[in-house]
Parts: structure tokens; sequence; C-alpha cells
């Protein structure tokens, strides 16, 4: 019942009716690449939850803090990142995420998925 219930999700069920809303599905799409992007970039450093949400709105990957902290909360609990308290010049100590070891293993997983999804897709577009 649970791929029905996705299904009418992205669908939008409207009086019996059936709609796509594409909307629905671009949402889709993000939520599933918002993990990975988080990871490629606590790869580079450490980062502070301000300095994550900047990073992804510069790339144009619109995030909110009640978004991002139960998604770190989950990363966190699953072993994949770890964090450290440093002290601020502009008020309380602030919380740095970082890659631990099993979370630099499961992004490699990750990698690995992103190249066979895109070269999946540019065959698809391209041939």
């Amino acid at each position: 019942m649970a791929w029905y219930n996705r299904f009418a999700y992205l669908c939008g069920n409207i009086y019996g009716k059936k709609e796509m809303n594409a909307e629905n599905v671009k949402s889709q799409m993000r939520k599933g690449t918002l993990e990975y992007c988080i990871l490629l970039l606590l790869k580079k450093e450490p980062a502070y939850t301000s300095d994550i949400i900047q990073k992804l709105q510069a790339a144009r990957l619109i995030v909110v803090e009640g978004t991002l902290y139960p998604l770190l909360t989950r990363l966190k609990n699953c072993g994949f990142l770890s964090y450290k308290w440093i002290e601020s010049t502009q008020g309380p100590p602030r919380k740095y995420y970082e890659l631990t070891e099993s979370g630099e293993e499961f992004l490699q997983e990750l990698e690995q998925s992103w190249l066979q999804l895109t070269e999946t897709i540019n065959h698809i577009k391209n041939n």
C-alpha cells in the first residue's frame, strides 16, 4: 500500500483524477540528493549548520534549518557524521559536523551510485 500512497502523492489525487504534479516530483528529486550533497560538502571540511545551508543555497539547492537539522541528526545516528564544539567569537560555541570513516565509505558508495545514475540518464537522453 505504501507504493500507492507515494504514487498518489506524486500524481496528486484530485476528485478521483490523477494529475502529475511536477513540483512534487522535483521536490522528491531534491530530497533524494540532499544527503549526498551534504556529505560532499563535509568531505571538504567540517562545517557549521549555517555554513552548510549557505553553501547549498550558493549551489541553488534551497534548504531550511527545519529540513537540515533532522537530516544531520539521522546521519550522525547512523555513524556517518560526528561533531565537535568550537568556540565562537559571536556568541555560544558552535557545533561543527564532520565525516567519520564510515561516512566516507558511505559517500564512496553514493558517488558510485550517482555516476551510474547519471550515465544511465545521459545514455537515455542521447541515444
